[in-house]
């Protein structure tokens, strides 16, 4: 690796509340940072203008949007129109809005970027205790996706192994919030609904809208969500 730089780091960027902090968080440690967005098939494509947004503002040395349809397959009322996204309270157990692989998808094509550029940092904004009920979000998760990352790839067997970072896994939103804010995070330009409109207003009543504006409260902090109305 050259040394004559800083250490490279590409980060999930879903464009959300999370993984703006995440970013920030990356920034703030000194790494050369990527951005890298997936379209999905996500009905709530207004997120990935928002990210477009995080990215210039945080200053990412590049954001890329890969394209991958799983929307395709369904299954999740992110990606399937015919799948009602809840909207009466945050559910119990794995909720219609986990999207199947989601999570390992987007960590691989993580993967793939970072080795072409030569970083041994990924991070991933998942978080186990406001969305504990996503398989996709556990510390297990992350910890069996890093053990891939050094066995799968040319730098890992070369003894460059790349480190997933989870940095978010075990906070709460406030906490996230907090942390974001003081680093400096503006989260009026992040979309978190799961059924934004294309303005990116939120509806103000999915899981991911009410865990937001909750995180809000919880932190002391005037909430910059625009809301439909």
């Amino acid at each position: 690796m050259n040394t004559s730089r800083p250490e490279r780091a590409v980060v999930l960027l879903s464009g959300g509340l999370d993984s703006a902090t995440c970013l920030a968080i990356a920034r703030d440690a000194g790494y050369e940072t990527y951005a890298l967005s997936v379209a999905y098939g996500q009905r709530h494509a207004a997120e990935l203008q928002a990210a477009e947004r995080v990215a210039a503002a945080l200053g990412a040395r590049e954001h890329r949007v890969a394209h991958v349809d799983l929307g395709q397959f369904g299954g999740s009322a992110l990606t399937d129109a015919s799948i009602a996204v809840p909207t009466d309270g945050v559910q119990p157990g794995i909720p219609v809005t986990y999207v199947p692989a989601r999570n390992t998808v987007m960590l691989s094509l993580a993967l793939g970027w970072a080795e072409v550029l030569q970083a041994q940092h990924i991070y991933v904004g998942v978080n186990a205790v406001d969305y504990s009920g996503y398989p996709d979000c556990r510390p297990e998760f992350v910890a069996a996706f890093e053990k891939l990352a050094q066995l799968a790839t040319k730098v890992g067997i070369e003894g460059l192994p790349l480190q997933v970072h989870a940095p978010l896994i075990s906070l709460s939103k406030a906490g996230i919030i907090q942390l974001g804010s003081r680093l400096g995070v503006d989260y009026g330009i992040t979309v978190s609904c799961y059924q934004a409109d294309d303005d990116g207003r939120a509806c103000g009543k999915c899981d991911a809208c009410r865990l937001r504006s909750a995180g809000f409260v919880e932190a002391g902090l005037s909430d910059p969500t625009r809301y439909k109305p």
